[in-house]
């Protein structure tokens, strides 16, 4: 009997995972062709065909929460709570064969087969972006709901949305980590949050778009506010930093990776005129590095105000820059800039006539100067004190101080794989190469290849623990890993979080630690081992590979030991079932 089987469980998590396993072992019993359909946030949902829609002879659904079941109008369906399938499967799948009755077309339920358009978008724009991206189409379209997803990455916009697409919209999904441009949905549904719920829990995100997504009404001047409400899902002060960093890494890398490239011709050879490592030096140092603090600062001001706060943005951060205050003057004369870009459209009472002015004039000349004159007679002087201090202790730091330092940012980098804690310590690592203190950004990204490439050693040390599809994630995660792609993890840490997280964390500590106690210093702020093959990018190299080939064995090694795997959780699924 050609059957397909469906579990799912209100938290979708294990229930959903061990009903889905127990079935199909007892459908293969009792001789059925079964397929499974397992709505578990512990591997990716996979849709019927409609070809196995059409076979079908029988359908089951073990679930302990609503589903759409109007795909499978006038097939035999039996439906029953999934505690029951769990407590004797294989009875219960003859119980399903003798009871079904043939499903009418009846009507959906009432969120089923809306119309959702999608966003998603992180500070760097490789990874979060796509597999959000990813997550959110699968689920969607298990649930019964046509969705189209813009990513906004770092080669710029794909599958870009229509007017077409947003029109038919009944709602739209943001999933951004830095501040996108919302004009567009000017009178549509929209819900807003991060890449890492909506790759983590992308049904629960959708079924909260649905239910809490409010009317959107663009102010003009700003796409993060709306009439000025107090609204908890606006962007906050660290969205407007993670926007900056955003748009200030491009920058970085570049000039990061030519100045490593003079480097090839000798560490003291850009000092020759009129020379290749001269030119080098030149765009990579002199022009990229150059405008990485006004670009950061322009950004930041930009998510606050909008396009008007760009010039005095990038103003005050050339002022931070020219005045030694650094990365931290940079974010400072960012904010000083939006908020008073900001203040000025909402508060600045014009004629129509000349309403025009204010975003190319008005707006830009007074902040610009409120911006520039904090910066130079209240802020620059005293930050540039604690840059000082900074960049002296740090590149003066002890051996002790240098692991300890190591053992943060490392832990920092592994503890959410791509999120706030992650980008704090890379952002933090990032700032410090225009002061040339490049130690911190070799722990991080140490410390960022650890978790991928140890997700990957342990589905090859510990293999009989892992199913296929976790087997064939292993060899995925450890090629991103090597790209310093830290969220070739996620799909393990979301699985099973409390193992993997403490391991990732354990082996990336251990490489920032070794990388700072080694004083490797790292020029490019990524690349991952490709950085690895430009001579004179990475100081002490070999011990800086080793660094992260001890971080990540240890990772590995921790995992495959902690790991449990199908048929152990099926036991103890089993024994709970039993004892209730």
């Amino acid at each position: 009997m050609k059957t397909l089987i469906v579990t799912a469980c209100p938290s979708g998590m294990a229930s959903s995972y061990m009903a889905a396993r127990l079935l199909r072992q007892a459908a293969e019993e009792l001789g059925w062709q079964a397929t499974v359909e397992c709505h578990s946030q512990l591997e990716p949902v996979i849709p019927f065909t409609q070809a196995q829609l059409d076979e079908a002879e029988l359908v089951v659904v073990a679930a302990g929460t609503e589903l759409d079941l109007s795909r499978f109008a006038g097939k035999p369906l039996y439906k029953s709570d999934i505690q029951q399938a769990l407590n004797n499967p294989k009875a219960w799948l003859q119980q399903a064969a003798g009871q079904a009755v043939k499903q009418q077309g009846s009507a959906p339920a009432a969120a089923a087969g809306v119309r959702l358009v999608a966003i998603t978008a992180c500070p760097t724009g490789v990874a979060h972006t796509f597999m959000s991206a990813e997550a959110l189409n699968e689920t969607a379209k298990a649930m019964g709901h046509q969705i189209k997803v813009e990513t906004q990455g770092s080669v710029g916009a794909q599958n870009a949305l229509t007017a077409e697409d947003i029109a038919a919209a009944d709602c739209v999904i943001v999933a951004a980590d830095i501040e996108v441009n919302l004009s567009r949905f000017d009178g549509k549904r929209v819900y807003r949050t991060s890449t890492g719920q909506a790759l983590k829990k992308p049904k629960i995100t959708i079924e909260t778009a649905l239910a809490e997504a409010k009317m959107y009404q663009h102010q003009g001047q700003s796409s993060a506010a709306q009439d000025g409400q107090d609204d908890k899902k606006q962007a906050g002060p660290y969205q407007h930093l993670l926007t900056g960093v955003s748009f200030m890494l491009p920058m970085v890398v570049a000039g990061g990776l030519i100045i490593a490239l003079s480097f090839v011709f000798g560490i003291e050879a850009f000092k020759e005129e009129g020379s290749l490592a001269a030119a080098l030096m030149q765009i990579g140092g002199a022009s990229a590095f150059a405008l990485m603090i006004p670009v950061l600062s322009g950004y930041i001001a930009y998510s606050i105000a909008d396009r008007p706060g760009i010039a005095p943005g990038m103003i005050g951060g050339m002022l931070a820059s020219s005045l030694g205050a650094g990365f931290l003057g940079g974010i400072i004369s960012g904010f000083l800039a939006g908020y008073a870009a900001r203040y000025l459209a909402r508060n600045i009472p014009m004629p129509k006539s000349l309403e025009s002015l204010k975003p190319i004039l008005i707006i830009p000349l007074f902040a610009s100067l409120f911006t520039g004159l904090v910066m130079i007679y209240i802020v620059g002087g005293p930050v540039a004190g604690i840059m000082n201090t900074m960049t002296d202790f740090l590149n003066n730091m002890g051996s002790a101080n240098a692991v300890l330092l190591g053992i943060i940012i490392g832990a920092m980098m592994c503890f959410d794989m791509g999120g706030p804690v992650n980008k704090a310590a890379y952002a933090f690592s990032v700032g410090l190469l225009a002061s040339e203190t490049y130690g911190p950004m070799a722990a991080a990204m140490a410390a960022g290849m650890v978790p991928a490439l140890g997700m990957g050693i342990a589905t090859f040390l510990a293999r009989r623990k892992f199913n296929t599809n976790e087997q064939e994630a292993g060899k995925a995660s450890f090629v991103l890993g090597l790209c310093f792609i830290s969220e070739g993890a996620i799909p393990f840490a979301a699985r099973d979080p409390l193992r993997v997280i403490p391991s990732c964390m354990i082996g990336g500590a251990l490489a920032g630690a070794l990388s700072m106690l080694f004083g490797a210093k790292l020029l490019a702020p990524h690349g991952g081992i490709f950085v690895l093959f430009i001579p004179n990018a990475i100081q002490q190299l070999l011990w800086y590979v080793l660094a992260i080939a001890v971080g990540s064995l240890v990772t590995g090694v921790l995992y495959s030991v902690l790991k449990r795997s199908d048929a152990e959780m099926l036991a103890a699924g089993q024994q709970a079932a039993a004892k209730a």
